[in-house]
């Protein structure tokens, strides 16, 4: 038999971890504050912010910083396919390599392709993530240079349309994150090739370590708070508005 019942339960162990947590933060970043859910709100808050400001190089330049990440990572990810693909060819060779490692388990020639072909997915996957964000973000670029200026910030319809932008550029992060994910849990597929109890242990700790982050981290707090004084802000804005048009008016009328 190429594969043992704990392998089995090894690879089954590591997609429910990957799908269940995505599932899981997809679905407790609605009632939770995380990287997500705050950084959505302070996306909407750029978004207002762009439709007041008639030169927009800040923004272009934001922008562009975040896709030269995003390319960097699909670039690598382009790299990371083409070594793994190589190795099929090393077979041979990755037996006499794994069957060095003390404590490892005994290498099969079917179950090294296995597990290649489990890397080969998963970075297949993240460049697919990659390459989508980019384009999400192109996207946002155009929908930033049909915006019209409005310097008063009143105006309801372009308000639509910057929480539309925040929500592209949203997705655009989304795909990036799910992107980032695949090269955690291609950590934990790398652990395979020494045993099957390292590699559940391994994806067990990437959820650990993904939850921590995104959802307990001290930059969450500090993205929370800096939330907070950003709608205290909007608030105070926008009662100075009123106050300032009141007293238009009033001055007008005498």
């Amino acid at each position: 038999m190429p594969f043992s019942l704990l392998d089995v339960i090894a690879l089954c162990c590591f997609f429910i971890c990957w799908a269940g947590y995505t599932g899981f933060a997809r679905k407790k970043a609605k009632t939770t504050n995380c990287v997500a859910r705050c950084l959505h709100q302070h996306r909407i808050y750029w978004m207002y912010e762009i439709i007041g400001r008639d030169v927009r190089v800040s923004e272009a330049a934001l922008l562009a910083n975040l896709e030269r990440n995003i390319s960097f990572f699909a670039s690598s990810t382009l790299l990371i396919l083409a070594g793994v693909l190589t190795l099929f060819a090393q077979v041979e060779r990755l037996e006499s390599v794994i069957g060095s490692i003390p404590y490892a388990s005994f290498p099969n020639h079917v179950m090294i392709q296995l597990k290649l072909s489990l890397l080969t997915f998963i970075f297949v996957l993240s460049f697919f993530q990659f390459t989508w964000s980019m384009r999400q973000y192109g996207f946002l670029n155009v929908m930033i240079g049909a915006c019209p200026f409005d310097d008063s910030g009143e105006n309801k319809n372009l308000k639509k349309y910057a929480e539309q932008m925040a929500v592209v550029q949203d997705q655009a992060a989304h795909s990036y994150n799910y992107g980032l994910r695949s090269y955690y849990f291609s950590i934990a597929a790398l652990c395979w090739f020494f045993h099957p109890l390292i590699f559940m242990i391994a994806s067990l700790f990437v959820v650990y370590t993904l939850y921590n982050r995104e959802f307990r981290s001290k930059a969450v707090k500090a993205i929370t708070l800096g939330q907070k004084y950003l709608e205290l802000e909007s608030v105070a804005r926008h009662a100075k508005a009123s106050n300032t048009t009141n007293t238009n008016q009033n001055v007008s009328d005498k």
